[in-house]
């Protein structure tokens, strides 16, 4: 019993970090809101990772259930989810540097800032920064992968262990990004940044290039199926 419920947490947290990569995520929340409070980072971290584990305990639990109602196969999750993941990692790879960004507008007031925090939080922060369609597609195979006789207790407890794990895993990283970056200095933060931009970028192709390798895999069986009943 014990083997079974480390080798849940093992299974998920092995699975889904790659993916997900706190601390990636860390510095791209950070590079998207430089200018965040100490009480602003808390919050974000604290929404963030929250909304985190909700999508990905739905996307382990009955996410391959939507993806059936709605026709979706996990090859075609998995293309769509590669392309946005690639595009967003190519897009931060190119980003401009801290230096020659614009300045933001001193002007706004804090209703409208705390207000544009809150939209933020989810979107695009949490989906598809943080957890996106990469990461639901490893929780969605993950969670078909489950025993045929039914989740055991076992491994519901090993599941919210992991999902604890890795909802702590984004809340630290996510919540002392700035501290990080105080460390590194302005260029040791950039260098790590654009690191983890070209990381998110191959972690995007990988994953297309797993979907398409599915769905020509679908298409060599369909050949074969053909060629033999010909």
């Amino acid at each position: 019993m014990l083997n079974q419920f480390v080798e849940t947490i093992l299974l998920v947290v092995a699975g889904l970090f790659p993916v997900i990569n706190p601390p990636a995520a860390g510095f791209i929340v950070l590079s998207l809101v430089p200018k965040a409070t100490p009480a602003e980072r808390a919050y974000l971290a604290r929404s963030i990772s929250i909304n985190s584990l909700v999508i990905l305990f739905v996307s382990l639990s009955i996410g391959a259930y939507v993806l059936s109602f709605f026709g979706i196969s996990l090859a075609a999750l998995r293309v769509a989810g590669g392309l946005v993941i690639a595009f967003a990692g190519w897009k931060l790879l190119h980003s401009p540097a801290d230096a020659d960004r614009e300045p933001e507008q001193k002007t706004v007031s804090d209703a409208s800032r705390e207000a544009s925090l809150r939209s933020k939080a989810f979107y695009p922060l949490t989906l598809p920064i943080t957890v996106g369609p990469g990461s639901i597609a490893v929780a969605v195979a993950l969670g078909t992968g489950r025993p045929r006789g039914g989740v055991a207790l076992v491994h519901f407890a090993g599941l919210v262990v992991a999902l604890a794990l890795l909802w702590c895993s984004i809340y630290l990283c996510v919540r002392f990004a700035a501290n990080i970056e105080r460390l590194l200095g302005p260029v040791g933060t950039e260098i790590a940044m654009r690191l983890f931009a070209f990381v998110l970028f191959c972690i995007g192709v990988q994953i297309l290039w797993l979907g398409i390798d599915d769905l020509l895999e679908s298409v060599r069986l369909w050949v074969r199926f053909e060629s033999a009943s010909a």
